[in-house]
């Protein structure tokens, strides 16, 4: 008998449910779904048929899709804003993230090749230094 297949993690953007069962999930109906795709606030994967296939991250943006119309009565273009914004605030994170890497990479680099009396002064605008006091 063959032994069972250990368990794989989904990963989070991975398009693995059906309308249905994403609706369910998200705690609507499947028609919401369909409108929020039509009006770009998610984009589920689709499938070679054309079927709509949502992922774990799908799910949780539709619920906070429902939770900023609901609670907090931003309108669905409000809401597709917010989103659009989101986004740019993680994509600007993560290249600040790259970056500072980059400088500590060059600074290592500099202190492997001239000794530890080379100074690096990484300049920074004063709103930004204001905001880390």
């Amino acid at each position: 008998m063959p032994r069972p297949m250990p368990p794989r993690e989904v990963p989070e953007d991975a398009p693995v449910y059906v309308i249905s069962v994403a609706a369910t999930l998200a705690g609507m109906h499947a028609q919401t779904l369909r409108q929020y795709d039509r009006l770009g606030l998610v984009t589920p994967g689709r499938t070679a048929g054309g079927g709509r296939r949502y992922s774990i991250r799908d799910v949780a943006l539709l619920r906070e899709v429902q939770r900023l119309s609901q609670e907090e009565g931003v309108n669905l273009a409000g809401v597709k804003r917010i989103i659009e914004l989101e986004s740019q605030v993680d994509a600007l994170r993560a290249r600040v993230a790259e970056l500072a890497a980059e400088v500590d990479h060059a600074h290592s680099e500099l202190l492997h090749r001239s000794g530890p009396t080379t100074a690096l002064v990484v300049w920074q605008p004063a709103n930004a230094r204001q905001r880390r006091h």
